[in-house]
């Protein structure tokens, strides 16, 4: 029966080649066997994925359909379903599967037929991501500052640079790969031969041989170091934000690139101020004086001392907003507001004239 391969991986005929990759390694994660998926599923999938992630197999689809693919018909070469499948033009009953397309899974499998690291190998080793903490104050956090890092983690090698080969030694390629770092291998599965590319045992996929290893390092290419890094937090950074440093995470060893490192932002809370998205919040208590009559207070802003005008008969929860007295925002050139309510002093200790006049203005009305 004609198999509609587009169907099996979910797209439309016309889908592009990235879209064909992405619905493949979504829908091999889903029906894995070894994640509980259907095996006969799978199957489908990895040979819709075979059909239609190569251009030339993919038009002969297009023109003749599955039939194009099974044993005697009119392509080339064909798709046996007996075995799982066919030699696409090789007749031998196996098939190339680039680990890569695989994503994560290509470990998964590599773990299970014994492909040495899985679609990895073409890869360069990548090191740890690292994830720390860095305190600011809320003025900190308003305006920018520098801060000191101290990180102990695997560096490159301070001699060697990461290359694993002592400064006076030679490094020459890897006979084993030709200096590909990779070498093809065979293996046949419960899905026929699966042809993969995996790292080079003997370079361990840097394609390079070292001569004299470092002193330093024992070849390895890192050591174990404390790092002082200096880190300018940019202005406007809020609680639970992370700044993201390419590179300076863990170190994996020779031929292999560093992680990234994530310092996730930690604001100590104010006893005036608190924050809203771009908008510094503040509440000020005001005598019932100046409420009533109006007048000039002096107030605390992250700039330092200001001055709040207030009209007469102000009434109690009003919001006046300190235009541009706020938090920047990325671009550097503008900030936002403070805004700042007001509410009535009520002292709780009255002397016997306060009474009085309190008394005498009850009278009045007030």
């Amino acid at each position: 029966m004609p198999k509609d391969y587009y169907k099996i991986l979910g797209v439309e005929k016309g889908a592009s080649e990235d879209d064909i990759k992405k619905s493949f390694r979504r829908l091999a994660h889903e029906h894995h066997p070894d994640k509980g998926g259907d095996q006969a599923k799978f199957k489908d999938i990895n040979e819709a994925y075979q059909i239609l992630g190569d251009k030339q197999k993919r038009t002969t689809y297009d023109q003749f359909g599955s039939a194009a693919f099974e044993q005697g018909g009119p392509g080339p070469g064909g798709f046996n379903g007996a075995n799982g499948f066919g030699g696409f033009g090789q007749g031998q009953g196996g098939f190339s599967v680039n680990m890569d397309d695989l994503g994560d899974l290509g470990d998964v499998l590599g773990g299970m037929f014994g492909f040495g690291g899985g679609g990895r190998g073409s890869r360069k080793k990548q090191g740890h991501d690292i994830e720390t903490e860095i305190r600011l104050t809320f003025s900190e956090s308003v305006f920018g500052v520098e801060k000191e890092v101290k990180i102990y983690k695997n560096s490159a090698c301070s001699v060697c640079h990461g290359s694993g080969s002592d400064p006076d030694g030679k490094i020459s390629s890897c006979q084993t790969c030709g200096g590909r770092g990779r070498i093809q291998q065979a293996q046949r599965t419960i899905f026929g031969v699966m042809n993969t590319a995996v790292a080079c045992p003997d370079c361990q996929g840097t394609g390079q041989r070292i001569e004299k290893p470092c002193k330093n390092c024992s070849g390895t290419g890192m050591e174990k170091i404390e790092r002082t890094l200096r880190i300018k937090i940019p202005a406007g950074m809020s609680e639970g934000e992370a700044l993201h440093l390419s590179g300076e995470g863990e170190f994996p060893g020779r031929g292999g690139k560093a992680g990234d490192l994530y310092l996730r932002i930690r604001v100590s809370a104010h006893p005036i101020f608190t924050r809203s998205d771009h908008e510094v919040l503040s509440t000020v208590s005001l005598p019932f004086s100046i409420l009533a009559l109006g007048g000039s207070y002096e107030i605390d802003t992250v700039d330092g001392k200001g001055e709040l005008k207030i009209p007469t008969g102000t009434v109690a929860g009003t919001v006046f907003k300190l235009k541009g007295k706020g938090v920047p925002y990325a671009n550097g050139k503008n900030r936002g507001d403070h805004l700042v309510t007001v509410v009535p002093d009520v002292p709780t200790k009255l002397s016997r004239e306060q009474k009085n006049k309190l008394e005498e203005l009850g009278e009045l009305g007030l």
